[in-house]
């Protein structure tokens, strides 16, 4: 692949649309305010560092291609792999990190923190990186699908249900996106329209929504909350509030985001406090899982996505990312499951 190409999917589309740096490296960007008046495909972390920029990879060419429904890319099964095997206890190495990070919230530090997790599978074989996309795009409709390569980030493939800005003109929108449950069995033929929702769940989207709110005001005065109602990924549903606004000036995209990344449904609140023990505390970096992702182009259509249901593709190894929102009433069996059920999004890429 080239040294800086992306491909997505919007949601419910039936073409793919890649982008090609055709030569230079992506410009490394430091903040998200250096977005303000930017046009490009945006690859960005969780935590930005020196080592770890935002990246915008340059539209030098742009190409779209037919994504048909039942193409699941040339797949062929691997190797044996049935899910029921893969409901492990947690592992030790989560298991400390959730005494930690739930003793803050015991302690009232935290109202809400996101604890995320890293598991590698080993295939005998590579697969095609553009193969495994493929294969997300016909596996899940209703997600934006994004592969992304370049030298400093490697490459990079997600499947994610949640909005981190959208927009054409003026008119914009976000989504508030927290809350997880898994459809099992006749729940698997509709939308999750008849589950009930937990306290917890709905207290964590609730948390969600309002600091969105908060940003928002910072920006316009002209916005609107729809839900929250239960929308569906892959073998998930969520409960997803959206809101839509209006922006005077779009030249100042960067700041929104600035103000807007990382969210809760990623992080937790207080925000700047959440952040830096999650830093410093979580064994496995994040990298680009839990940043956004996708086309910023204030003159025409802006599709930004959060980089969640993350898979780092390493030549026949695959690092997958998942985490979950902790709350004072989290257990640790409750959230590891949680993590196995979102995990299963980009495994079973591997094993079609």
């Amino acid at each position: 692949m080239s040294s800086a190409l992306a491909i997505y999917r919007l949601p419910h589309t039936d073409y793919a649309t890649l982008i090609q740096q055709t030569d230079g490296e992506p410009e490394r960007l430091r903040s998200c305010v250096e977005l303000n008046g930017r046009k490009g495909f945006v690859v960005a972390p969780f935590e930005v560092t020196e080592e770890q920029p935002i990246l915008l990879i340059r539209p030098d060419r742009v190409e779209r291609k037919k994504v048909e429904g039942d193409d699941l890319g040339g797949n062929t099964l691997q190797q044996d792999y049935s899910p029921s095997t893969l409901h492990l206890p947690p592992s030790t190495t989560y298991s400390i990190d959730f005494a930690n990070f739930h003793s803050q919230l015991e302690a009232d530090r935290f109202r809400k923190i996101v604890l995320a997790r890293c598991v590698e599978e080993t295939m005998e074989e590579p697969l095609d990186p553009l193969t495994l996309f493929y294969r997300a795009c016909a596996l899940y409709p209703r997600m934006f699908i994004a592969l992304v390569d370049t030298e400093r980030s490697g490459c990079w493939l997600t499947a994610t249900p949640e909005i981190m800005l959208e927009g054409v003109g003026q008119d914009w929108r976000t989504i508030a996106l927290a809350g997880t449950m898994k459809l099992e069995g006749d729940q698997l033929d509709g939308e999750g329209e008849a589950l009930r929702w937990s306290t917890k769940n709905i207290q964590e989207q609730r948390i969600v929504a309002t600091y969105i709110t908060e940003c928002l005001e910072q920006f316009t005065g002209d916005f609107q909350e729809d839900g929250p109602r239960t929308v569906r990924a892959a073998n998930l549903v969520h409960l997803r509030s959206d809101f839509t606004f209006k922006l005077a000036d779009n030249n100042h995209i960067g700041d929104l985001l600035q103000a807007l990344h990382p969210t809760p449904a990623v992080c937790g609140l207080p925000k700047r406090e959440a952040f830096q023990f999650i830093v410093k505390n979580e064994h496995t970096p994040r990298r680009y899982y839990s940043g956004f992702m996708g086309m910023l182009d204030p003159g025409s259509e802006t599709h930004l996505y959060v980089s969640l249901r993350c898979m780092n593709i390493e030549n026949n190894h695959y690092r997958l990312y998942a985490g979950g929102g902790l709350l004072k009433d989290s257990t640790e069996e409750q959230e590891w499951q949680e993590t196995e059920a979102k995990l299963e999004t980009m495994r079973s890429l591997l094993y079609v």
